[in-house]
């Protein structure tokens, strides 16, 4: 295969022995902390393919059509021929089952899958050792019981008296290993309207989850995604840090590169990767830690498996040096339109494409495309007018 002309920090076949694949896809299988939407979850698959290199992964047909190959080729590279492709549930299903039963491979999966669809025995890391490492209740068994904000882990049949003893703000989470993404499990409680509405979805969850964190909600003055990779051969690397893009409640809104981290910052996260490094795992690992107006840090999630802005942070060789941004986008309403915009600011060497699920691949109903991408500039500013203007043209 021919190896892509970018220059990265690492990449994931540097990490994975040779029979591992990767999904980066949530189960088809509901979970009420990641509303696991059917087109987000697919556009996902494409995430990781520039950061890939030699390992193979498994993608949705609609994430590798030739919009995608026309956007790579105008950074100088191919879609990797190292794919295997899925259109619905039960292809991807199939495919896992085929890959690890008839071809013995072993899956690295982003999230955990029911053990019908595949048994433990074929996850490169160790599933029960991949769950523990990222159960919420878990997190002061990883950080030695450091870093921690105030924190209470209640059954959840106990949840409305022990939630009634708090003040406010404060976060509420689910306690176990079901995953959240991009805030959508975590719930920031700022006053009883807040508390009302996440008691409801704590009713709606209540069959699928048996405890809940409530946790102090920290006034951070910086949240950062700090990443480290780990394998064998290589040893412990910090990859680097994405500062997290949220809103008051939480709610993601991109990352942008974090170019001067506090050493009290990584010092915290290197001390959790060897604490998860010492239970098995390998890998890249990313936790959101915050730290506050007198220096103090705290561990508010760790996250064992790639992030959203791991790319960014791998590929920042190849980026314009400065400001980068990482965020994905869907297209509000004209596809081709959508699609010349960002041929555009490709051209304009400000964005550059990660990933593009291209909504025409589905003949039978409206898709809307979707597109991953850092942004990149000498500054924030740039960055800021160029997706003004970029928002602006895809209206």
């Amino acid at each position: 295969m021919k190896k892509s002309s970018l220059s990265t920090k690492l990449t994931l076949s540097d990490l994975y022995n040779d029979d591992t694949i990767y999904t980066s896809r949530p189960s088809y299988v509901s979970n009420p902390w990641l509303a696991p939407e059917e087109h987000q979850s697919n556009f996902l698959t494409g995430r990781e393919l520039l950061i890939a290199n030699e390992m193979s992964v498994i993608v949705h047909e609609a994430c590798v059509t030739d919009k995608l190959a026309q956007l790579f080729e105008m950074i100088g590279t191919k879609i990797p021929n190292n794919i295997y492709k899925f259109n619905d549930k039960s292809s991807y299903e199939l495919l896992l089952q085929k890959l690890a039963h008839e071809e013995d491979k072993r899956i690295f999966f982003q999230y955990i899958h029911d053990e019908q669809i595949l048994a433990k025995a074929y996850y490169a890391l160790d599933k029960d050792v991949f769950v523990a490492l990222n159960n919420k209740a878990k997190i002061p068994q990883w950080t030695n019981g450091r870093f921690l904000p105030q924190r209470q882990v209640v059954d959840i049949q106990d949840f409305e008296d022990a939630v009634n003893q708090w003040h406010f703000p404060f976060v509420i989470k689910p306690g176990d290993e079901l995953p959240t993404a991009g805030g959508y499990g975590v719930m920031i409680c700022y006053n009883n309207e807040d508390l009302a509405q996440a008691k409801k979805r704590v009713a709606q969850a209540k069959d699928d989850t048996n405890s809940l964190i409530i946790e102090q909600k920290i006034e951070a003055v910086a949240n950062y995604c700090v990443q480290f990779a780990y394998s064998k051969k290589n040893g412990l690397q910090y990859i680097g840090s994405a500062e997290q893009l949220t809103n008051k409640y939480g709610f993601y809104n991109g990352n942008q590169n974090a170019q001067h981290v506090p050493e009290v910052v990584i010092e915290a996260g290197k001390e959790i990767m060897r604490n998860g490094i010492k239970e098995g795992f390998i890998g890249i690992a990313g936790f959101d830690l915050l730290i506050d107006n007198i220096g103090e840090v705290y561990a508010i999630d760790l996250n064992f498996r790639q992030n959203g802005s791991t790319s960014m942070l791998l590929l920042e060789p190849t980026l314009t040096d400065g400001y980068h941004k990482f965020y994905s986008y869907i297209a509000p309403n004209n596809n081709e339109q959508f699609f010349q915009t960002i041929c555009k600011y490709i051209q304009k060497g400000v964005l550059f494409p990660l990933s593009y699920y291209d909504g025409d691949w589905y003949k039978d109903r409206n898709v809307s495309s979707r597109f991953g991408c850092i942004w990149h500039a000498k500054s924030k500013q740039q960055v800021k007018a160029y997706e003004q203007a970029f928002l602006n043209e895809i209206e």
